[in-house]
């Protein structure tokens, strides 16, 4: 696990919030871009960022591209972190 590009995907504020909406299913990278008020390829950034934490996947369908949790590497943190506290 590369804690230190998930932390690093973790420490802004609008990649959090995106995970936050990808807990609730998946979306197309334009469902994601009309929630916010930035440009489309700062969302694209944001989302590489993500996918390069390995934090979501993306799956091309057609001309749509549509990003999902990848809550296994989540869990890997929470499990760290909790090893972390208990020593």
């Amino acid at each position: 696990m590369a804690v230190h590009e998930t932390l690093k995907a973790l420490d802004d504020p609008i990649r959090r919030e995106i995970l936050g909406m990808l807990k609730k299913g998946r979306l197309s990278a334009g469902e994601i871009a009309d929630r916010f008020d930035i440009t489309g390829a700062a969302i694209s950034r944001h989302l590489s960022v993500l996918k390069d934490a390995d934090l979501v996947r993306d799956t091309r369908e057609g001309k749509f591209i549509y990003y999902e949790l990848n809550t296994s590497v989540l869990e890997e943190v929470l499990v760290w972190i909790t090893d972390l506290k208990e020593k």
